[in-house]
């Protein structure tokens, strides 16, 4: 058996029928929606009636999968017309498959674009419609299916279900709910329980579960879904992370801009962005103007406004800013979770306006500058060429968008950077340079990004004049190093289990008196002083506690250092710091004058290292 992602794509589809049939089985009624391949795995549609599937249904449901499997059930390929597989719909009592094939015969290609799903007949791409479509019949359940499928029912790998969710009907609100059960799949059962350990572990790496233990974020009803809110320990680590995203850049000559948090909505009408994503804008009434206003989703045509401001010469180019500003966008309550989605979103964004001869120089600096900061937070790094699809959904020429695709991959090949293209992940006004990080359990998220873009500067008829004294229209280049601060955060938080680096850590050094005697408290007093002074961030625990328990209670905030303050240290004016495991590889720190260890800890906190100097 091979691991080739067409083949692990195959038995994981082949799992949903097997898994569908077997709920046939179980519930002879059951009306069938769809059932593609996901990430990992595979899910299946299902309206049941009153019938609710739990999580106490898997075991017999898995049983019944598991007869199908050893009964080695071929998988058959088979034809019917679109208007007899109507009639089996009918006959079968499929109501949703007979939608799916009413509108295949009406609307061909565009459903299964819709849809986004494996579960649809043969189709000829460009045809308006279809004549015939395809099923596969594994024993006695037969299915609507383009494919494809393993040979046989006994060749499907080792799977697991997982959980079962609500889910509506072709994705609107108007439509009925059925429930969604999802279940995962590998080759063999060493890689499913590669997979559920890891599971587990990410389970504890919660973002949600640690930034409530290490008082990072909250979430209040009265504020509203997907509007975080950051303590003083949050705001340390976004604040952190965000100053050295503005460092990197201003390296390569951007300059800080600000623009407002609300605009009429005619700009973003003439970007393009309006016809778009209206629906996902937030939209402000004045009480004292007729202007419709709304939140703003995004800066880059603001940025455009400030360019604009002036005439400009080919040698005012490159024109930089930069701004981490928030932006907000009326995301689906339904698609809010922790700080992996909300509405008020922090980019740390960047626009170049530059030549087209600059191009390839501009990149290279925003390549090295994401290379920089994700070497600095210790995450592996390849990157996604997004190119357009053939769909309509672009704006600008397609003669703009092969040149500036072609411009995209030399720039990574250049710089001799892993990647990878894929079409139909573009924005809609250029191609991007999506970056992909890796983290501590080896789960890929895409993080930085950079898009070059034809289009808007031409939409808002952006000049130059050359050297010849011809107007030119600029080449506008967008970057975000981070993404999405409360998204990045999210995943940080996981790639590190909240244990974070110094330059990082909402608290650097935790002083803990082994008693409440003046000397102790005057001396504890004395480092806190000099490690302020210094720009460290350091605490007191001088409760009334004992040692031991004070000292779980900092290694529960995961804090670097630890230093514990008693007759030994004030009469020596040295200290022994316990140092968090994962920075260093020593069993025991060594004793060392105060006057040495609070400058070291300065200092690995200014260069951003991951480990320990002691």
């Amino acid at each position: 058996m091979t691991n080739s992602t067409d083949e692990l794509n195959a038995m994981r589809h082949s799992l949903a029928h097997i898994m569908a049939a077997s709920i046939v089985r179980l519930w002879p009624k059951a009306k069938l929606g769809i059932g593609p391949v996901v990430e990992n795995g595979f899910y299946y549609d299902i309206d049941l009636d009153d019938v609710k599937i739990s999580e106490a249904d898997f075991k017999g449901i898995e049983i019944e999968m598991r007869k199908i499997i050893d009964e080695n059930q071929s998988f058959e390929r088979l034809e019917k017309p679109i208007d007899g597989a109507i009639s089996w719909a009918k006959e079968s009592g499929q109501p949703y498959k007979e939608e799916l094939l009413n509108d295949l015969k009406r609307a061909g290609t565009t459903v299964a674009k819709d849809l986004n799903a494996d579960e649809l007949g043969t189709i000829t791409a460009g045809k308006s419609a279809v004549d015939k479509v395809s099923f596969y019949q594994n024993g006695e359940f037969c299915d609507l299916c383009r494919g494809p499928h393993v040979e046989s029912t006994g060749k499907v790998g080792a799977f697991k279900l997982m959980r079962v969710a609500g889910a509506y009907w072709r994705g609107k609100e108007t439509n009925p709910q059925m429930q969604r059960l999802y279940g995962v799949a590998f080759e063999t059962e060493k890689d499913l329980r590669i997979y559920l350990e890891r599971l587990e572990e990410a389970k504890k790496r919660d973002h949600r579960k640690l930034g409530q233990e290490l008082d990072l974020f909250v979430f209040s009803d009265m504020v509203g879904s997907g509007l975080p809110l950051f303590t003083p320990r949050g705001t340390v680590l976004r604040e952190e992370l965000s100053n050295y995203s503005n460092e990197l850049r201003q390296r390569y000559g951007f300059e800080k801009v600000w623009v407002p948090h609300i605009t009429k909505k005619e700009l973003y009408e003439a970007s393009g962005h309006w016809a778009k994503f209206g629906e996902e804008l937030f939209l402000i009434k004045s009480q004292e103007t007729s202007d419709e206003l709304v939140m703003k989703p995004m800066n880059c045509p603001h940025h455009t406004r400030l360019y604009a401001s002036r005439p400009r010469s080919y040698r005012d180019l490159p024109v930089r800013y930069l701004e981490t500003t928030t932006v907000y966008r009326d995301e689906k309550t339904g698609e809010l979770g922790g700080l992996s989605r909300v509405r008020s979103i922090t980019q740390d964004d960047s626009h170049v306006f530059c030549r087209q001869d600059q191009i390839e120089q501009e990149i290279h600096n925003l390549l090295q500058a994401a290379s920089d900061l994700y070497a600095t937070v210790d995450m592996a790094l390849r990157v996604r060429l997004s190119y357009r699809d053939e769909s309509d959904a672009y704006l600008g020429s397609k003669v703009l968008w092969e040149s500036a695709q072609t411009q995209l991959k030399n720039a990574v090949t250049a710089n001799e950077i892993e990647f990878f293209e894929q079409e139909g992940e573009a924005a809609f006004y250029g191609p991007k340079i999506d970056f992909m990080a890796t983290d501590a359990i080896g789960r890929e998220h895409q993080v930085a990004t950079v898009q070059l873009d034809f289009v808007q500067p031409e939409r808002f008829g952006l000049e130059y004049i050359a050297q010849d004294s011809v107007a030119n229209t600029p080449v506008m280049i967008h970057c975000a190093l981070l993404g999405s601060v409360e998204r990045f955060m999210s995943v940080y938080i996981e790639h590190t289990a909240g244990r974070f680096p110094v330059w990082l850590a909402p608290e650097q050094v935790r002083l803990i008196t082994v008693n409440q005697e003046d000397k102790t408290v005057q001396f504890a007093e004395t480092i806190l002083k000099q490690a302020k002074e210094l720009g460290l961030r350091i605490e007191v625990d001088n409760s009334n506690e004992s040692v031991g328990k004070k000292i779980r209670a900092a290694e529960m905030m995961k804090v670097p250092y630890i230093v514990v303050i008693g007759e030994k240290e004030i009469e020596s004016g040295q200290v022994t710091p316990r140092i968090r495991k994962d920075l260093s590889e020593q069993e025991n720190s060594k004793s060392l004058p105060v006057s040495e260890f609070l400058p070291a800890v300065s200092s690995e906190a200014k260069n951003r290292t991951n480990k320990t100097t002691f």
